[in-house]
């Protein structure tokens, strides 16, 4: 393969790359999300500066992919925190779950989401929708919602999952420091809300090692919603260089 080949390919393997060259357009992405309040102090501990906390919340979300361009369905779980930046309120990703290998790699090496592997579900079960995530052989995450009890607002339901995101995209170099340190900034676009509902919900953390969603405590459930969205993920931009301050 000719040195000008190389500069045209995706990823590795070079002949079947981790993942497929496409900007995946999500139909009938079915969302649980469950607004609980957790220990502001918890929140400091894991929320990058220059991102600003105001309420303790945190949003745990479980999200079914009906049909992804390039990957298929899957499965994905994680928490998100309402933040402000530079004025700006949006949502810091802090940890995503998924059952979907091209789905982690692209969001990782392509983007800057978050991801790593885990055993997410959503599902219907005696008239509660149900959420779990599980983390090897162990739970670490129930959710639960009373199914489609009363219908939300289709532009309020849009407006829970099209604020903007912001992620940390961390690249080391070969001798380990640092070779990007970035806040980027990415939104939903393209949003058709198919159905919206909200209700009664509960939420249960359970502790793990190394899928630490228990670190922020379920103090108080807040609100819960079930979406069901067609939508498209926009490329992310920098908005703050940890290696230029």
């Amino acid at each position: 393969m000719e040195q000008h080949d190389i500069g045209r390919r995706l990823a590795t393997p070079l002949m079947n790359p981790a993942y497929p060259p496409v900007v995946p357009r999500f139909t009938d992405r079915e969302y649980l999300n469950i607004v609980y309040r957790t220990d502001r102090d918890a929140l400091r501990a894991v929320v990058p500066e220059p991102l600003e906390i105001d309420e303790p919340l945190v949003r745990f979300e479980v999200m079914r992919m009906g049909d992804v361009t390039g990957y298929g369905p899957y499965t994905e779980a994680g928490q998100a925190i309402p933040v402000r930046h530079q004025g700006e309120r949006g949502e810091y990703l802090h940890a995503m779950y998924l059952d979907n290998f091209p789905a982690t790699a692209s969001g990782r090496e392509a983007g800057a989401y978050p991801k790593t592997i885990g055993a997410p579900a959503l599902y219907v079960d005696h008239g509660a929708l149900v959420g779990v995530l599980d983390y090897g052989t162990l739970r670490v995450a129930t959710a639960t919602m009373g199914y489609k009890h009363h219908e939300l607002d289709p532009g309020q339901a849009a407006a829970q999952i099209t604020v903007p995101t912001f992620m940390l995209k961390l690249v080391p170099g070969y001798d380990g420091t640092p070779r990007t340190a970035q806040l980027v900034r990415t939104e939903i676009s393209d949003v058709v809300v198919k159905g919206a509902w909200t209700g009664p919900a509960r939420l249960q953390l359970f502790a793990h090692v190394l899928a630490p969603l228990a670190d922020l405590p379920v103090r108080e459930v807040v609100s819960a919603s079930h979406l069901v969205t067609d939508l498209t993920l926009s490329p992310v931009t920098p908005v703050h260089d940890y290696l230029a301050h």
